[in-house]
């Protein structure tokens, strides 16, 4: 791996350049001004069929302050003078685009014009086929779902050229505020000429046939396609800066350790970010759009980030036009505010099949728009984390990196939710003081390859103050994948690696009491009458680097579970600890040496649950920003703005909380929610902002509780300061 290679993807951020100044200082004001935005995103037979009256009445009546609208690429919206760029035939002499912009000026919304870039028509295959994408046999990629177009490549002169030239037209005649593209980033890998070409030259060698990230050619592609794919958004802001200094390129791109592009060079490019995260689908729990809120804002910060949410049914077989229950809707948008993401609806096709969903998105944005000043969020009061990473995703998960690594997050982000423990999240890449110094506790869910200087970064953490959770495999890889041979970390987890065990059938963990005092740790609070628990399925045989005495977890081995008369443990004891506990200084260290979190997933053990709730509160060791008593399951977050601070409350509790949509509203009862207010300050006045009105309070000693009387979907607690 050269010198150059390793830059791509772990280097610092020198290469990043903004003219005259700091990113922060050189944002436009716009980027933050917009708190409810709107997506019309146009169909080919739209024009003339369609009413723009209706929508821009809309978008006054939600008092939505910027819209995205489609305006070319794949189709064009406007009279666009550039050959090959494919115009509607159902706009005829109009200007749709025009339209909507000129409309949507006069409501003084921000405008960013929406291309796409995936797909072109047969005139563009006719007479330019070397922009079209290649398959791994050198076959020219028809379009899946539309046979009549070509799949285009992302990495090639479509986007580099031709796309560029319709974004210089679109910014020229409209001026608009920015540029979204759809699909920019390719539609799988390309064999392209143009790829194979410019790979060689980077890597003298041939375009990967695999996806084992331990392939030199497949790990160096991963990089070399960020890199290209970085350069075309750079090449994109330039141009469109060129004409318009306050208008950016923002891409479609981003989100947790999944994600394909390196979220700390996206946060550093962007000056928003728009969460295309748009409803659920399958098992998906509706924390799952708090938790894009809170991968995004690990890297952008303060920038203001977006939540796309679509008012249609996002399952795999792509209902474009259909409508979800609006509780559904409801309780989706809820968790990303709660999380920190501004709402952005999309509606597909500008005719309107259904209506249903118009009330409901219009209620939430009235609610929203009066409530605007408690939502101007400037920090999260969190002081707890978890990190996520994509290097582990990318070289150490590789095709597997949903059970390998996404599965240990979603587990552990799940015990957090139950816990009701306010929390962020953290990018491994920014592991420094100014990231991390304002948490208490890191949680590391089988972050598994993380650098020489990644595990420095945390040991310093540790010794100015900071608590470290850690299972499973972290930190046992370097930041390619490649294992060491002990952990990373292993002073730190005061374990040694030896080994890999699993998958383990019916293995277990005994309940141990501390001999000396005759009671139970703290982690083992409300398990100490169960003698025993369930283990997970994979297990590293750690083995302690120094004496540990009386461990409150010890493994019970595996041992046959069937026939059933073979059913009992052969080896009933043992003095191998099911967990590794430290205490260095103010810091505390938990490490499990098996896949708690991914367990905890797939079968969702309360006592598993239990045991990460208890291993978060011991080893945060303070009182938390709030506490939050009563009945159901609750995503709780805490929140600081610039005269007030508020906490959110969103009512989970439903049959269908794991796989959607909801049918109806189960509301909960009386919550008592305990805050710790800032240093020195007291309360000015206390609103329920969702069911309205005073609530009871009391306040004692540094400390609001303010009783809460019912939930339906959402409250928030303001108390202005």
């Amino acid at each position: 791996m050269t010198d150059l290679t390793r830059r791509v993807f772990i280097g610092s951020t020198a290469g990043f350049v903004f003219a005259g100044g700091s990113a922060a200082q050189q944002q436009p004001e716009w980027f933050d001004r917009p708190m409810r935005w709107a997506q019309l995103t146009l169909v080919e037979n739209d024009p003339g069929r369609y009413d723009p009256g209706f929508w821009l009445d809309y978008f006054r009546r939600t008092h939505s302050d910027a819209v995205c609208l489609s305006a070319g690429g794949c189709v064009a919206y406007y009279p666009t003078k550039i050959p090959l760029h494919y115009k509607s035939p159902w706009m005829k002499d109009t200007d749709p685009f025009g339209e909507l912009v000129a409309g949507c000026r006069k409501l003084n919304m921000v405008v960013v014009a929406r291309t796409d870039s995936h797909a072109a028509h047969q005139d563009v295959y006719d007479a330019h086929p070397d922009w079209i994408a290649v398959d791994a046999q050198g076959r020219k990629r028809r379009h899946w779902a539309s046979p009549d177009l070509w799949v285009t490549c992302a990495l090639g002169p479509y986007n580099f050229e031709f796309m560029t030239e319709v974004t210089r037209e679109i910014v020229s005649m409209y001026r608009v505020d920015g540029i979204f593209t759809n699909r920019w980033a390719g539609s799988g890998m390309c064999y392209c000429e143009h790829c194979q070409k410019n790979f060689r030259a980077a890597y003298g060698m041939d375009l990967p046939r695999t996806n084992d990230p331990r392939d030199p050619a497949r790990r160096n592609y991963l990089l070399w396609r960020q890199q290209r794919l970085f350069e075309l958004w750079r090449l994109w802001d330039s141009e469109i800066r060129k004409i318009n200094p306050n208008a950016r390129y923002i891409a479609n791109a981003g989100g947790g350790a999944m994600s394909d592009l390196d979220m700390k060079t996206i946060g550093e490019l962007a000056p928003t970010l728009f969460a295309d995260r748009q409803a659920r689908r399958g098992l998906m729990p509706p924390w799952t759009n708090g938790k894009n809120g809170k991968e995004y804002r690990a890297t952008l910060g303060r920038k203001a980030i977006v939540g796309i949410f679509s008012v249609g049914v996002e399952e795999p077989h792509r209902w474009k036009d259909s409508v979800q229950r609006g509780e559904e809707i409801r309780v989706w948008v809820a968790d990303g505010i709660a999380n920190g993401l501004r709402p952005w609806f999309t509606k597909f096709s500008g005719y309107l099949y259904d209506r249903r969903w118009l009330k409901v998105v219009e209620d939430i944005y009235n609610w929203h728009y009066r409530c605007e000043r408690y939502l101007r969020n400037e920090e999260p009061l969190a002081r707890v984390a978890m990190v996520y990473s994509q290097q582990t995703a990318m070289f150490y998960g590789g095709p597997q990196a949903q059970r390998k690594v996404e599965d240990h997050t979603l587990g552990m982000y799940h015990a957090l939710i139950e816990a009701r423990v306010p929390f962020e999240m953290v990018h491994d890449r920014l592991l420094d003081a100014e990231h991390v110094d304002k948490f208490k506790l890191l949680i590391l869910p089988n972050i598994a390859a993380l650098s020489d200087a990644q595990c420095e970064q945390l040991r310093r953490y540790v010794a100015r103050g900071g608590s470290i959770l850690a299972t499973y495999e972290t930190s046992l890889y370097d930041e390619w994948g490649e294992r060491r041979s002990d952990f990373g970390l292993a002073d730190l987890f005061g374990a040694s690696f030896r080994g890999l065990e699993g998958p383990v059938r019916n293995s277990y963990l005994n309940i141990e009491k501390d001999p000396a005092t005759g009671g139970f740790h703290p982690i083992l609070a409300g398990l100490e009458d169960a003698g025993r628990i369930i283990n997970g399925v994979l297990r590293v045989d750690a083995v302690p680097r120094g004496k540990i005495v009386n461990p409150p977890l010890t493994l019970i081995p595996s041992y046959p579970d069937l026939p059933m008369e073979a059913v009992y443990p052969r080896v009933p004891k043992t003095d191998i600890p099911g967990v590794f506990l430290r205490e260095m200084g103010k810091s505390r260290i938990v490490y499990f040496p098996w896949d708690i979190d991914r367990v905890f997933w797939e079968v969702m053990a309360p006592d598993h649950g239990t045991l990460l709730a208890n291993a978060v509160k011991w080893a945060t060791n303070e009182d938390p920003p709030v506490e939050v008593t009563g009945p159901g399951v609750l995503d709780i977050t805490v929140w600081r703005q610039k005269e007030s601070m508020t906490v959110h409350l969103v009512n989970l509790t439903n049959p269908m909380m794991m796989k959607g949509p909801f049918r109806e509203i189960y509301p909960v009862g009386e919550q008592r929610v305990r805050v710790r207010l800032p240093g020195g300050l007291r309360p000015r006045k206390v609103q329920l902002l969702v069911n309205g009105g005073t609530p009871r309070t009391q306040e004692a000693q540094g400390y609001l509780t303010v009783f809460v009387p019912s939930i339906s979907i959402h409250e928030v607690v303001a108390i202005d300061l």
